[in-house]
């Protein structure tokens, strides 16, 4: 049986590094990611000869008919799965958002159901057949949650994705199927470089060095590895 990764957020800057990583690998992908980011995806998957498939897999009924997809176009149910499907939104202290709870919405669908429920979809599969592995992307503001002050409500969303993760983790640690979590502080994407112009990029995380470090954690060369929670901070102070 091939081996088969269902990828969220494929379109983006980690999502397209870690698909091109994968391929190289011997992989075969299923691209996943939002409608808006359509473009980006049909070119990666013309690129790698991939299966694109578009929804917001953070919404109810997302997932719905997607494995059956993923089996009939990629050749195989997903085996291994990168979550990295998410956002950012901040900008303003807590005591100061008055925008009618949009800001934590908008952080906990992007960052937590598209987690939650891409693993309800993913894990039963991978349980049934003895063997899978898992990984999700966190942030660096995981383990240091004051570096999220003014991104309070992207700060609580990102640590209830991992901790849901190493949750989940515990709960088929026993079934063959593993779940582990990457905390990259910044990472080094055109979009970062633009936001951020005075900041000095070579101490941020190396998108080829971050896709090398998820396919460790996918391989079987990690498979005493479940329930992690990896730093991958670069040289960020």
């Amino acid at each position: 049986m091939p081996d088969v990764v269902a990828i969220t957020g494929a379109a983006g800057a980690l999502g397209s590094a870690v698909a091109r990583h994968l391929v190289a690998g011997g992989y075969r992908p299923a691209l996943l990611d939002m409608p808006r980011s359509s473009a980006g995806l049909q070119a990666l998957a013309k690129e790698l000869g991939a299966c694109a498939i578009e929804a917001d897999f953070g919404a109810p009924g997302a997932w719905r008919g997607v494995l059956p997809t993923i089996e009939r176009d990629v050749g195989g149910p997903p085996s291994h799965a990168v979550l990295i499907a998410g956002g950012w939104q901040g900008g303003k202290p807590l005591y100061a958002d008055a925008d009618d709870d949009a800001t934590w919405r908008a952080m906990m669908d992007s960052n937590l159901e598209t987690v939650h429920r891409s693993l309800r979809a993913l894990l039963p599969g991978m349980v049934s057949r003895g063997r899978g592995s898992i990984v999700v992307i966190g942030s660096r503001v995981v383990e240091r949650p004051w570096t999220g002050a003014g991104a309070a409500a992207y700060t609580a969303s990102k640590a209830a994705a991992v901790a849901l993760a190493q949750a989940a983790a515990a709960e088929v640690l026993d079934k063959g199927v593993r779940v582990n979590a990457i905390l990259p502080s910044t990472l080094d994407t055109p979009a970062n470089r633009h936001s951020m112009p005075r900041a000095d990029p070579s101490e941020w995380v190396a998108l080829p060095s971050a896709a090398a470090v998820i396919a460790f954690l996918l391989s079987d060369d990690a498979r005493d590895i479940s329930g992690a929670a990896l730093p991958l901070y670069g040289r960020a102070p």
